[in-house]
């Protein structure tokens, strides 16, 4: 007998038809022997359909109240499942993340997990009961719902595997495994069988969309197995786990970008210490998150400092940046760009292969393509380029690397 978490997003679960279905492949794998808990998250477009109420009623909605109202999404289809699959005769019962009670700390919006109390769950197990939990939403220690932000019915699936020590964490959406990279810009993109931690959670930080990034570094922390699997066609998924012997061979696992990026240059900045606190002080206070940093060598006493920021926080670094020149003194001026993006080469192959850095360097300059920054980990190394190069530039990494061949 194995246990294991199943998670389904919204699409999954967004009609009647396709509820039955989930419950169909439930009570398969229950009848099958398996001890099976499934997280949920709200049906497809009922979260925006709730944010929108909200904002009818106040523009910026409390975020007390608005986690009390967003909840009640999951708590709906926890609900419908559980029916579908008393329906087709698998005993189910089902809870909210109050009930199991997922303890979470008291940040609104974008709580993190403290605890969880299991005892429930493993009673309903024990009595062949397929348990059912509300993704994304837990309470903290004064009795308050709580919700875990965006993907947070993921980390809600990965935070229960690690609690019951599952054998496997399956992750149900809309594709059938994570890529080598998005098959709508390289068509002979593949699919991975298998991936390391440290390889999904770079990918996943540099613009992947496949799994929330908490979910992977909270996997990662418990070494909880996950895989990746579609709703809707039957396959293995891609397994995410450890790095093991027979996976040094990769030498690079994808090509990840990023379409969100923007990039501000502080020209003619003072060259002395503390300058840098100066700068990202005040962008930090904004809560505003930063992501690659460079300062050029310093010329007669002065230099260049540039960074880079989410484009939707573009002009509000940019006002912070304008309103810091007569502080940094000078003749310092603020260039602003936000047609970039960011491409990344993944794998841990890099750390036992030499040249990686100049074979991407090469390839890029052979396309014509002009590297604007460059960023780099044991992992991974992206680089920025003008926006209208972006598919060009993951497409010749791709062939270049070898991605395009089984």
């Amino acid at each position: 007998m194995a246990l294991y978490v199943y998670k389904f997003g919204g699409t999954s679960v967004g009609t009647v038809e396709r509820i039955k279905a989930v419950a169909e492949k439930v009570k398969k794998a229950r009848d099958a022997g398996d001890q099976i808990v499934v997280v949920v998250s709200a049906m497809s477009g009922e979260t925006n359909r709730l944010v929108a109420l909200a904002k009818e009623l106040q523009p910026q909605p409390t975020d007390r109240e608005l986690d009390v109202l967003l909840s009640t999404g999951e708590q709906v289809t926890i609900a419908l499942l559980s029916m579908a699959l008393h329906q087709s005769g698998c005993e189910a019962r089902s809870y909210t993340g109050a009930q199991v009670r997922i303890l979470t700390d008291s940040a609104h919006t974008k709580a993190r997990i403290r605890e969880i109390d299991e005892a429930n769950m493993r009673a309903d197990l024990d009595a062949g009961r397929v348990v059912v939990v509300a993704g994304f939403q837990g309470v903290d220690e004064h009795g308050n719902i709580t919700t875990l932000g965006r993907g947070g019915s993921d980390t809600t699936g990965v935070a229960l595997a690690a609690a019951l020590k599952a054998d496997e964490c399956h992750i149900y959406t809309d594709v059938d495994g994570v890529y080598t990279t998005d098959p709508r810009v390289v068509p002979k993109a593949r699919r991975l069988d298998r991936i390391t931690f440290e390889e999904m959670l770079e990918m996943a930080s540099l613009g992947s969309k496949v799994l929330q990034i908490r979910s992977v570094e909270f996997a990662g922390k418990y070494n909880v197995k996950l895989r990746v699997l579609s709703s809707f066609m039957e396959g293995n998924g891609t397994l995410i786990t450890y790095e093991e012997s027979e996976m040094e061979r990769a030498l690079i696992s994808g090509i990840a970008f990023n379409r969100d990026e923007a990039k501000l240059t502080l020209t003619g900045v003072p060259d002395l210490p503390g300058v840098a606190s100066k700068i990202l002080g005040p962008i930090a206070a904004e809560n505003i998150e930063v992501d690659m940093i460079v300062q050029n060598i310093s010329a007669h006493g002065t230099t260049d400092f540039t960074f880079t920021v989410n484009r939707n926080d573009f002009a509000r670094a940019q006002k912070v940046l304008e309103g810091l020149r007569a502080d940094l003194g000078g003749n310092t001026t603020v260039i602003g760009d936000n047609s970039i993006v960011k491409v990344s080469i993944v794998g841990v192959g890099m750390r036992s292969h030499a040249g990686i850095a100049s074979t991407m360097f090469k390839v890029l300059a052979d396309e014509g393509i002009n590297i604007q920054m460059i960023s780099t980990s044991e992992i991974k190394i992206s680089v920025v380029v003008d926006e209208k190069y972006l598919e060009l530039a993951v497409r010749a990494l791709h062939k270049a690397f070898g991605l395009d061949q089984e």
